[in-house]
């Protein structure tokens, strides 16, 4: 070029950035003369996409001037690094020092909210957007709702989507979705009627949360005739994740058969995902059968699922066949197989309490244990006899029980009990399904206690209140 000036410099800096060529970004960035707030923003911005943090924290310190660009780079690129807390420092305080957060900070900042699920942060930053008149804003809208929905709070994302003006395709999905993901189908399909209403074109991404909906709702008639709709009118939308959810729905409403004979007449190939929305359902009606069946396809695909040999296992020891959950067992070991070790955890006031089952570790753990002791003579009172086909261990009837009651998700309802205001709601995250026995007893004890407990276990929101689950027992 005859003549560079800073657009040229810059241009050149974030493309060597984007690249991955960091160094090279460097040696332009030292060379060049006359740097103004863009080129620096474009070194923050690349030094945290290619994960060197440290970096991109140095040279923000260095700036000479920082505009809103600056602090938004850096609060995205700690957030994209898994960085939450930190983020969220950042975030409060660009505030302090009066720099008025844009669209994308709101969009980064509100993620961390989610990767943390800290929804008592989260709504410290919701008021913010309000103060800033940017609560109605499309892109804060999407990531409010989408926090809310995360986080347990259904409620307030539906008071959130319905303030957003200018709704877009992100919009409708992520209702619809999270409506799903809360059990609330009659509410995914009212959302969709309206969305159609409004002229919006629904995507793949919509008829799998409407399919998910009708999933996690047991309405099986419906979802036929989604599936139907979109395989003969929609065809060149439809994925791998739309058949799983149709086979997850024929099977929970225990139609085995017809939901085994659509995975094999498939018009692609099934993966692991697919069989094991098959096996997940075997599980639900104790068909070993049909189990081993499904279990054998994902083996041949994934030789190294630990959830098919969870469920496989779960299933013979709920039948009391322990000769083939030792065979189980010892075949996983030999094969490197790695069992996800179930946990729960309540965040309060900013900090997570996680808890596996049987845990010895916290330090109020016998005031928990003691809250547990209380619960369980309430709950007997009121006729609670413990599920014992839901203790997966060969020992005796007493010790079943006792080990029902160290669950990792009980372990977190008695911390949350003892350590929040009396009547207030508690949110409960899991990685793992609850067991059936769990469910039973937190519906109890939300009936004993007086509050609503909210437990996000790996397929959906449960919402327990007044001895009622959300569910309607069908998950």
């Amino acid at each position: 070029m005859p003549e560079r000036n800073v657009v040229s410099w810059t241009t050149m800096v974030n493309g060597y950035m984007k690249s991955g060529r960091v160094e090279e970004a460097e040696g332009l960035f030292r060379d060049m003369p006359g740097k103004d707030v863009a080129a620096w923003n474009a070194m923050i911005h690349g030094y945290c996409g290619n994960g060197r943090l440290q970096d991109g924290l140095r040279l923000f310190e260095c700036m000479p001037r920082r505009n809103v660009v600056s602090w938004t780079s850096l609060i995205g690129g700690l957030d994209q690094n898994g960085k939450h807390e930190d983020a969220l420092m950042v975030f409060i305080k660009m505030i302090r020092e009066g720099v008025f957060p844009n669209q994308s900070t709101f969009t980064s900042v509100l993620n961390s909210c989610r990767g943390l699920e800290a929804v008592d942060k989260g709504r410290e930053v919701h008021t913010v957007a309000i103060k800033l008149d940017l609560e109605t804003d499309v892109s804060v809208g999407n990531s409010l709702l989408v926090m809310y929905t995360e986080c347990g709070n259904v409620h307030d994302s539906v008071a959130v989507f319905k303030r957003i003006e200018g709704k877009n395709t992100v919009s409708w999905n992520s209702i619809i979705v999270g409506s799903a993901q809360h059990g609330c189908g009659i509410w995914a399909l009212i959302f969709f009627n309206q969305m159609l209403r409004t002229g919006f074109e629904p995507d793949e991404f919509t008829f799998t949360g409407l399919l998910s909906a009708c999933s996690r709702s047991g309405m099986l008639q419906k979802g036929r005739r989604f599936f139907e709709y979109i395989t003969r009118y929609k065809s060149a939308s439809v994925d791998l994740q739309h058949y799983t959810c149709m086979v997850d729905i024929l099977g929970r409403s225990g139609k085995l058969h017809e939901a085994e004979e659509l995975v094999k007449n498939m018009p692609m190939k099934p993966n692991s995902m697919v069989w094991l929305a098959l096996l997940s359902a075997c599980r639900v009606h104790s068909n070993v059968d049909a189990a081993e069946r499904a279990a054998k396809s994902i083996f041949s695909l994934d030789p190294h699922c630990s959830a098919a040999y969870v469920l496989l296992s779960n299933l013979y020891a709920s039948a009391g066949r322990w000769a083939d959950v030792s065979r189980t067992r010892v075949r996983m070991r030999h094969g490197g197989v790695v069992k996800e070790r179930g946990s729960s955890w309540v965040v309060m006031k900013g900090k997570k309490h996680e808890f596996v089952s049987g845990d010895r570790g916290h330090p109020l753990i016998e005031r928990i244990y003691e809250k547990l002791r209380w619960l369980r003579e309430k709950l007997k009172e009121v006729g609670y006899v413990a599920d014992q086909r839901f203790a997966l261990h060969d020992v005796e009837d007493e010790q079943k029980e006792e080990m029902l009651w160290c669950h990792s998700e009980r372990l977190a309802i008695g911390f949350a009990l003892i350590s929040s205001v009396e009547g207030s709601g508690i949110t409960v995250m899991k990685n793992l399904r609850v067991c059936g026995d769990c469910h039973e007893v937190i519906k109890l004890i939300s009936g004993v206690v007086g509050r609503e407990i909210v437990v996000r276990d790996s397929g959906r929101f449960h919402h327990f209140k007044n001895g009622v689950c959300s569910c309607s027992d069908y998950w």
